[in-house]
């Protein structure tokens, strides 16, 4: 079924459960209204909502899809909101989005595509009848907020990631899937703020805007929806700089090793030249050479051989080539 929820509140408390084919009518005074959770609902159910409730067939359209991007829209004296949520799915980021139909005495939330359900967030404002009875504005903030709380979890997983992805660079290289997933991460991070920024703007027009059926009050409340969503857009900001440093400090260790690793080759070259080139010489098959009559020859080509290699090791030692 597609309908999660659907009740009628009077001063914050719940009266009662309500059809999506039934009209509630409400007082001006807006300490009545219906809130209807629907999730993934199909082009007739809205129908029977756009007639009882008025929604623009616009509005409608767009909260049937679930690739639109957050946005305000005000149509007549209702407002039409949509958010796009976000959850880490096999180190993925995947999104939904949820679509809010504001009006004076209702509020019609529709998910699609998101795994958090809205039944926590309505028993938590039913423990708050304070809150809830201020309106269905107050509720829109409620699930605004809802949605962004989602963002940290999702960012703290990817920080552990990215920590521990940092340590390994540091004990060894980085292979072929580690490099992989540091652009795969990049890239995640590039798309998720392209939801950020247009999330923060829906955040700035409730909060600072004069919106129909946004009470005064209620800006104040959106104002800490926009606070947490640049709260995210900057942690999402110092993950991609430190992706892009853990990426340039392994090419950099890297680099490192390999002339470390070079020197050393070269130092152990440079030693073993030596005994190679005068074993080379003095392995020549010619009859006249000098020293091969010589009854120290043997000795004092060895005694050679081996000062030479030792001052070069310590030469090397003392460069820390070796």
């Amino acid at each position: 079924m597609p309908v999660v929820a659907a009740f009628l509140y009077r001063h914050g408390q719940r009266v009662r459960p309500i059809a999506i084919s039934e009209q509630a009518f409400c007082p001006s005074d807006r300490s009545e209204f219906v809130w209807i959770g629907l999730t993934e609902p199909c082009a007739d159910e809205l129908e029977a909502l756009r007639q009882i409730y008025g929604l623009h067939p616009l509005a409608v359209e767009d909260s049937l899809k679930d690739d639109q991007r957050p946005k305000v829209d005000v149509f007549g004296d209702q407002l039409f909101v949509i958010g796009r949520t976000a959850h880490l799915c096999d180190g993925t980021i995947v999104y939904g989005q949820t679509a809010a139909f504001l009006g004076h005495s209702h509020i019609i939330t529709v998910r699609q595509g998101s795994t958090r359900s809205h039944l926590p967030l309505r028993e938590h404002l039913e423990g708050a009848p304070d809150l809830l009875g201020k309106g269905g504005d107050y509720v829109l903030h409620a699930v605004l907020d809802f949605i962004v709380d989602g963002y940290l979890p999702l960012m703290s997983a990817l920080e552990e990631e990215v920590a521990a992805m940092e340590q390994r660079m540091l004990d060894t290289f980085l292979d072929r899937a580690e490099i992989a997933r540091i652009f795969a991460l990049r890239r995640d991070l590039l798309r998720f703020d392209r939801i950020l920024g247009p999330m923060e703007e829906v955040a700035r027009k409730l909060a600072k805007n004069d919106l129909p059926c946004i009470d005064a009050e209620a800006r104040h409340y959106f104002r800490d929806v926009l606070d947490h969503v640049r709260r995210v857009e900057a942690m999402a900001s110092g993950l991609r700089d430190l992706l892009t440093s853990v990426f340039e400090f392994s090419n950099l260790i890297e680099q490192q090793r390999t002339g470390a690793i070079t020197r050393q080759l070269a130092a152990w070259a440079a030693i073993l030249a030596v005994p190679t080139a005068i074993a080379g010489i003095y392995g020549m098959n010619f009859e006249h050479m000098p020293e091969l009559g010589s009854a120290y020859g043997y000795p004092v080509t060895l005694v050679v051989i081996l000062a030479t290699c030792a001052a070069l090791y310590w030469r090397f030692r003392r460069a820390r080539w070796l």
